[in-house]
């Protein structure tokens, strides 16, 4: 039993260790690459940006569409996830309860899909970004890995590919397009979409400004 136990305690800080080595290093620079894009049979394009040289609205974008209490959780938003559990239990059609967080360290460290091994690993990564990383380098690295269409990687590449202008220009209706295509940005079309896209763009596009009064990006900024 000891030796059984030594064993696993050894398998345990390995991975612990090997799980570090990663985040410390991202912690500072640019991320290169991703699982998400090396599997895409698209290939992929981005252009890696500093949050300085990515438009403010955009930032309130994604925040109003995705994850509304950013600056307030700890990477976990409690209430969505019991909302979702719920819904389950109930065979309802479950929302998403994923926070910025959490799609970055799925992102960034793991593969697309679900299943509660990588789900446990993404509880892990994600417990380690916002203790090491902490919020501005979350939103910093998420805009830049987040797939924004076909082949298309990060805020940069996308505000390219659509509107010929830098992420730094973007106004609020084009950074609540992009925002709005984020949950499923191979199929929805950020120029001239269709009706439930341009309604949802609409309606992020609105909340922008809450999020500016209410200062619910405040912990990107400070």
């Amino acid at each position: 039993m000891f030796r059984v136990a030594k064993f696993l305690l050894t398998i345990v800080l390995g991975f612990i260790a090997l799980s570090l080595i990663p985040v410390l290093i991202y912690r500072f620079a640019p991320v290169p690459v991703t699982l998400t894009m090396l599997m895409d049979e698209h290939g992929w394009t981005k252009d890696w940006e500093p949050l300085s040289n990515i438009d403010r609205d955009l930032v309130r974008a994604v925040i109003a569409a995705e994850d509304g209490k950013f600056c307030q959780h700890n990477g976990f938003d409690t209430e969505a996830i019991g909302q979702a559990i719920e819904e389950r239990l109930a065979g309802e059609r479950e929302r998403g309860a994923s926070t910025i967080s959490q799609q970055t360290a799925k992102n960034v460290f793991l593969w697309q899909g679900g299943g509660f091994f990588r789900k446990g690993l993404e509880a892990w990564f994600t417990f380690l970004i916002e203790h090491l990383w902490g919020k501005r380098r979350i939103m910093e690295v998420y805009l830049n890995v987040a797939e924004t269409g076909i082949g298309t990687y990060g805020a940069e590449a996308g505000a390219q590919r659509y509107f010929n202008k830098s992420a730094a220009s973007l106004s609020p209706a084009e950074a609540a397009r992009l925002a709005a295509i984020l949950p499923s940005p191979k199929t929805r079309a950020v120029v001239n979409p269709g009706g439930f896209t341009r309604r949802y763009g609409n309606t992020i596009a609105a909340r922008i400004g809450v999020v500016r009064r209410d200062g619910l990006d405040a912990c990107v900024y400070s």
